[in-house]
């Protein structure tokens, strides 16, 4: 990437393990952490000083001295100011990071998924995607701050305990032994949080994919009466996630209960110790007051570490998900050479059989939509296949060669939001308002208050279905590719207009290579070649009339729509 590109290249091998990518990530905002950190110790280290500040003023109280009095009443007040401002910049200092982390992951997982382009959704789901972009950047963001406050923590209990060895030095091996102890006490529940929450984000992950499934789908469930089904299987997989979830929450519930136990046991401790070197001479009432203080506040930076190594293990489990995303290879042409082809090379599809002729209008009626659909996928290289392009094979093709010779339009494809006219494309106006004539589109301009310079909905969801297959269409035929595969282009459309678009599709593409990829006879009619496909093979080519009459199982597949 260019060096004015804040990220790394994509193919780093230091970003291939979670631990590594969590490395760079607090590297990008090293100084941000340091000052998170610097506050954070400022702030606890403040809040640790105040017992002792607290202990000497009630020994300047048993002593009648009152200028000390003064002194350390004074230092008190100072030691709130700075505890306030502490934690001020501390807070501040982790909301910046939280958000420069979560703007680092978000850019790096866009910048990989734009590098993937088209073969990301079979690679990734989009749930998985999803739960990268919501659960995952949450976790990851509150690392630096966890960061900042586990090291301000852990500072503080050794400032503790340096002044409680200047004070007893039986109070002070207390505190450095007992604090030490009772954070390796926490450690055997670590493991078991890092499995539950990897389970749960995994199933988190497939439940959002089936939502997306479901939801980009429902208009269809509901044709086919598969809406209930459907339904009660996403209910079944939420009480999976509902489950997995319980058991994370079990273990995490163990850590808060433990954060309180086990410095309460501590607490205890220290302030029985004290009070027997209180009674026996060996501490002032004001070092019996500050050991009460440090006891109660070591309770604090305890289950801030705690804490901290809580958000660690959630970090982890989502760095893994981050980097299983960057470490997908895209397609090994793209970049490379383009190779030189004939003006109007043939493609050869050798698992189907299927030879598309350049020039003319080619049509496959499939036994089942499934089949024509992967074919097409296997003509624009979207999937596996031995397709060749004037005896080229199309997997060694420059990625973006094959995208400038190919284009494969289908009903799932998305129209942007934006302006109309650059949202259907298209080199000028005259090709733009061919294409629109083409799909019989010119009525949807008319209608709209703006024309060409309406601002489009996301998805265009202010056009009915028919409304969008037909500016999808004109997208596809604005841009005028050498090669055009259109998958169900009139799906969505009446018989009336589909007459329409078949007989100007036809003109239109005149002397350039188009494979349709239907079941209508009205398209079918239209086509220099109809090729029948059942079982994933060719089995028989010609026009539609002469396969209508004389081809029984095509006659079964495709006249069946007619009746």
């Amino acid at each position: 990437m260019p060096s004015n590109n804040p990220l790394p290249e994509l193919g780093d091998p230091d970003l291939r393990s979670p631990k590594s990518y969590l490395r760079w990530l607090i590297g990008r905002q090293s100084s941000t952490l340091s000052l998170g950190v610097f506050w954070g110790c400022l702030w606890m280290a403040s809040m640790g000083l105040s017992p002792f500040a607290i202990g000497r003023a009630i020994d300047a109280m048993s002593d009648k001295d009152t200028d000390g009095l003064l002194v350390w009443t004074g230092v008190i007040i100072g030691l709130a100011l700075v505890t306030t401002v502490g934690s001020v910049c501390r807070h501040r200092c982790d909301t910046i990071g939280r958000l420069k982390a979560n703007y680092l992951t978000i850019r790096l997982v866009a910048a990989q998924a734009a590098r993937l382009g088209a073969g990301l959704p079979k690679r990734v789901s989009a749930g998985e995607v999803v739960a990268i972009g919501t659960a995952d950047i949450a976790r990851i963001g509150a690392l630096p701050g966890a960061v900042a406050r586990g090291v301000g923590s852990a500072v503080t209990i050794v400032l503790v305990a340096a002044v409680l060895l200047s004070t007893s030095l039986t109070l002070g091996l207390l505190v450095l032994i007992g604090v030490p102890a009772l954070l390796a006490g926490t450690g055997p529940l670590l493991s078991p949080l890092h499995k539950r929450i990897g389970n749960y984000r995994d199933l988190q992950g497939e439940l959002t994919a089936r939502a997306s499934d479901i939801v980009s789908g429902l208009r269809v469930l509901r044709g086919i009466g598969g809406e209930a089904s459907f339904g009660e299987r996403y209910r079944k997989d939420s009480q999976r996630v509902r489950h997995a979830g319980v058991r994370v929450a079990k273990v995490e519930s163990v850590l808060p209960a433990a954060e309180v136990l086990l410095p309460g046991i501590f607490v205890v401790a220290v302030v029985w110790i004290g009070a027997r070197l209180a009674v026996g001479g060996g501490l002032s009432a004001g070092d019996l007051v500050a050991a009460y203080g440090y006891a109660a506040f070591l309770m604090m930076p305890m289950r801030t570490v705690t804490s901290a190594v809580q958000s660690f293990v959630g970090a982890g489990v989502a760095a893994e998900r981050v980097v299983r995303v960057l470490a997908l290879e895209p397609d090994p042409t793209a970049g490379t050479p383009r190779v030189d082809l004939s003006e109007a090379p043939d493609l050869y599809d050798a698992a189907s059989g299927l030879r598309i002729r350049p020039g003319l209008l080619t049509a496959i009626a499939a036994a089942t939509p499934e089949e024509g659909a992967e074919i097409a996928d296997r003509l624009g290289r979207y999937a596996q296949g031995q397709v060749t392009v004037g005896g080229v094979p199309l997997e060694t093709l420059p990625l973006e060669q094959v995208r400038d010779l190919v284009l494969v339009a289908r009903n799932d494809d998305t129209l942007f939001s934006g302006v109309l006219s650059e949202e259907l494309g298209g080199s000028s106006d005259r090709v733009r308002t061919q294409a629109l004539h083409t799909a019989n589109a010119e009525d949807i301009v008319e209608a709209l208050p703006d024309g060409m310079d309406t601002l489009v909905t996301e998805g265009g969801s202010t056009f009915s279905g028919g409304q969008q297959q037909r500016l999808r269409l004109t997208r596809a035929l604005a841009s005028v590719p050498g090669v055009l595969v259109l998958v169900d282009p009139t799906s969505a459309v009446d018989a009336h207009t589909e007459s329409i678009i078949a007989e100007r599709l036809h003109s239109s593409r005149e002397g350039l290579t188009t494979v349709v990829v239907s079941n209508s006879p009205l398209l079918l009619d239209q086509a220099d070649e109809v090729a029948f496909v059942e079982d994933g093979k060719v089995v028989v080519i010609g026009t539609h009339r002469e396969l209508a009459s004389g081809t029984s199982q095509y006659a079964a597949v495709v006249m069946r729509e007619e009746t």
